[in-house]
């Protein structure tokens, strides 16, 4: 059997059980008391911070009050009115930067009410209900296509079929869920809850699910629009940005996102390969993650490499905190410079940058760590959809999501913004309901608070 000092990158350095601790749930559910009491915490404040914080603009205090007094499938249903795919987002979202980083709690002791862990039992018990908690409009004899099966096609196509629309989405991979399945880390998303999330989402009926189609291949978008009545693109970002370094193409060099769908994906994460020496090179979410999991999977040493200060990271400090707590070693103001090896990766060298107000510029000294595994998390990029204006690099899209060409909306990461799976749910609601709008002739809901209480409606009918 391997272990953390065995050279290469091979499988099985720890004893399963082992592994299987190391990736159990980061954030254990709160019980019934355990939520009592940090419901109890919140002040309930008017025009409450934590609510504009929230990109989907979820009634905080109110979900809240309701599980303090004992109405926790309430408080799902609030939640959901707001984001369908709330119970993802409660393990996901960096809550440390959103709702709870703006608690006053946290502004005046250094300690908000657990929003998110609050979040997470009013989600689950509302979702453990045998039966959907909303109900369809009636048939409106519309269809509408929807491009990726991630958190903003979900969420547009949830509140689609919601007004009575028929939906069909149309997936690139073989299974739903976007980066809820295939790019997170697994220890924030365990037991299967993202497929199980999405089986609960489509219990509303109205959409059908289309694996194995991708646009530009499968797909065209011209097609796509002739065969209904709107499209919304959902896409993504499948592109990842090369490391541009010599010896970038040496084995051992990877993107991170493949390492992660692959950790996601796998039965026995024993079986699951990974090197000794691990450098990571990026600074966000994604390198963190990689990192982590790299460490937890037995590699004795794991590095992140960013190129910036730590206070430019794209990780969050709990993210980083999280990271040098379990082992993993953070050197900012690094950029890869080379990665040397006989055919597969051995060893990579670093270049100490500095920024003198001209713009990042490398120093000259250099440093060299071991690597028989190299991941890149500089960046995904989006694969081009023809016909579209852009804006930089993603799609340029009008509030409501509209691009450039009539009857095509878009959102989520393919679309300018902050790419998280929060914002990509608040984007493909906000776009369902600027279809709606369009295809029936009646005026958008424009805000948060109204959505749910056109969730609320629409259930009602």
């Amino acid at each position: 059997m391997a272990d953390p000092l065995t050279p290469g990158i091979v499988p099985g350095r720890m004893p399963g059980d082992e592994i299987a601790e190391n990736f159990a749930d980061l954030h254990k559910p709160l019980d019934p008391h355990e939520a009592a009491v940090a419901a109890d915490r919140c002040y309930f404040c008017y025009d409450a911070p934590c609510v504009t914080a929230c990109p989907t603009e979820i009634d905080i205090p109110l979900f809240i009050r309701q599980i303090a007094t004992g109405q926790a499938e309430a408080a799902g249903r609030t939640i959901f009115d707001q984001n369908i795919l709330g119970g993802m987002c409660a393990r996901v979202c960096p809550t440390e930067d959103l709702c709870e980083g703006a608690c006053v709690r946290e502004i005046a002791e250094g300690k908000p009410v657990e929003i998110g862990r609050l979040q997470r039992h009013a989600t689950d018990a509302l979702m453990a209900r045998q039966s959907h908690p909303y109900s369809r409009a009636p048939e409106t004899g519309k269809r509408v296509a929807v491009v990726g099966a991630g958190p903003a096609g979900l969420a547009c196509a949830h509140r689609l079929a919601m007004k009575g629309h028929s939906v069909t989405i149309f997936e690139a991979k073989e299974k739903p869920g976007g980066l809820n399945e295939f790019g997170i880390a697994a220890y924030k998303s365990t037991d299967d809850f993202a497929q199980k999330e999405v089986a609960w989402l489509v219990q509303i009926g109205g959409i059908s699910m289309e694996y194995g189609k991708a646009l530009g291949r499968d797909l065209s978008l011209d097609g796509l629009a002739a065969e209904h009545d709107a499209v919304f693109l959902g896409v993504g970002l499948a592109d990842v940005n090369a490391l541009d370094v010599d010896g970038a193409d040496r084995g051992g060099v990877d993107a991170a996102v493949d390492f992660i769908a692959e950790l996601r994906q796998s039965p026995d994460l024993s079986s699951l390969p990974v090197g000794r020496n691990v450098v990571v090179i990026g600074g966000g979410m994604t390198a963190i993650d990689a990192g982590v999991q790299a460490k937890l999977l037995g590699a004795e040493n794991v590095t992140i490499a960013y190129r910036r200060g730590k206070d430019r990271m794209g990780a969050s400090r709990y993210e980083q905190d999280l990271a040098t707590s379990k082992g993993v070693r953070i050197v900012c103001n690094a950029q890869p410079k080379a990665i040397h090896g006989n055919g597969t990766a051995a060893e990579i060298e670093l270049e100490y940058t500095a920024d003198d107000g001209s713009g990042l510029k490398g120093t000259g000294e250099t440093l060299r760590l071991p690597a028989d595994q190299v991941f890149r998390a500089i960046g995904q990029t989006l694969v081009p959809v023809d016909g579209l204006e852009m804006d930089g690099r993603k799609i340029r899209v009008s509030a409501t999501g509209r691009t450039s060409k009539a009857g095509i909306w878009a959102g989520g990461d393919c679309t300018p913004g902050e790419d998280l799976t929060v914002v990509a749910v608040a984007e493909g609601r906000d776009a369902a309901e600027d279809i709606h709008a369009e295809l029936m002739g009646v005026a958008a809901t424009a805000t948060g608070a109204r959505l749910g209480e056109a969730a609320r409606g629409a259930a009602a009918e």
